[in-house]
């Protein structure tokens, strides 16, 4: 289960972050992270802070719930 969250908050960090036409070392600047932190959260590599996700969300201007939701296919 573990695995499975960090893959889905991966799959939304990235979709957004490409979406926002931003690169990681742009996102990482705007949320106060070290681009690689970013790179490895993007690569469910890092289990990461809920401080972290919301400064995800914020540089994103996004609601965190959405690096959290499950993207279901056909929606």
């Amino acid at each position: 289960m573990t695995s499975d969250a960090k893959q889905i908050l991966a799959n939304n960090l990235k979709r957004l972050r490409v979406s926002s036409g931003l690169s990681q070392e742009a996102l990482a600047e705007r949320a106060g992270l070290h681009r690689t932190y970013v790179s490895s959260v993007e690569r469910a590599q890092r289990n990461i802070t809920v401080e972290n996700i919301y400064a995800l969300a914020q540089a994103l201007s996004c609601d965190p719930r959405e690096l959290l939701n499950p993207i279901i296919k056909g929606e």
